[in-house]
């Protein structure tokens, strides 16, 4: 056991170099990089063709997944630039990937640029890939048990985005348990409740976003 916590500790060390050559870059050229992480089927590539509608800034996406190219031609029919990086079975993507993937993207021009990760609340909050933030995405159907079952996530989040809304209704969930589990792990990140289907709380979100743009910029260079 022992032997599998020094490699695993080794892989994150080195994958660490490449997180710090990201973030300089995009500290460089006054881009915010966020890292959204969230369960398969919980709207992440949703919630980016609905900022496609809405937004006022230019973005760009990194989308991971093990395997298709599915999620990126989504974004693409949407005018949206996205990069598809399939993992071959990785549940999450490396900072040595994704400055590889920079490489390929024309960054200049952007105002922001999103990491779509892999469907996976664990594996993928482990990793920095030179991120401004992570954004943990929890839909209604998954349950309001998650943010302590996968705490690692929640603690790290700069916002948490509860998606489907619109299902509550017809689900069980706990609205004050999961609002009360995210404070106790993350008093400061914005808890965004949104309806992907009609839109609602897209605005607040994109408004987030804007704010985190102008902040990166005031820090450029």
């Amino acid at each position: 056991m022992s032997k599998v916590v020094t490699i695993q500790q080794a892989v994150m060390a080195e994958d660490e170099k490449y997180a710090l050559r990201v973030r300089k870059l995009m500290k460089e050229k006054g881009i915010p990089m966020f890292n959204i992480i969230g369960s398969p089927g919980c709207g992440k590539t949703t919630l980016l063709e609905a900022m496609a509608d809405r937004a006022d800034f230019s973005f760009a996406v990194i989308e991971g997944d093990l395997e298709t190219s599915r999620d990126a031609e989504r974004l693409a029919s949407r005018g949206v630039t996205a990069l598809q990086i399939n993992t071959r079975g990785w549940c999450h993507l490396e900072a040595h990937v994704v400055e590889k993937a920079l490489a390929s993207l024309d960054v200049d021009g952007l105002d922001v640029l999103f990491i779509e990760n892999v469907g996976n609340l664990v594996c993928p909050a482990e990793f920095d890939l030179g991120e401004d933030l992570k954004i943990a995405v929890s839909s209604t159907p998954e349950g309001a048990d998650k943010p302590l079952k996968y705490p690692m996530l929640f603690v790290q989040a700069g916002a948490v985005l509860l998606t489907k809304i619109d299902l509550l209704p017809h689900v069980r969930f706990d609205r004050e348990m999961f609002v009360n589990d995210v404070r106790s792990l993350n008093p400061r990140a914005p808890i965004l409740e949104l309806d992907l289907t009609s839109g609602a709380g897209v605005g607040a979100w994109v408004s987030f976003v804007s704010e985190k743009i102008k902040e990166k910029r005031s820090h450029a260079g």
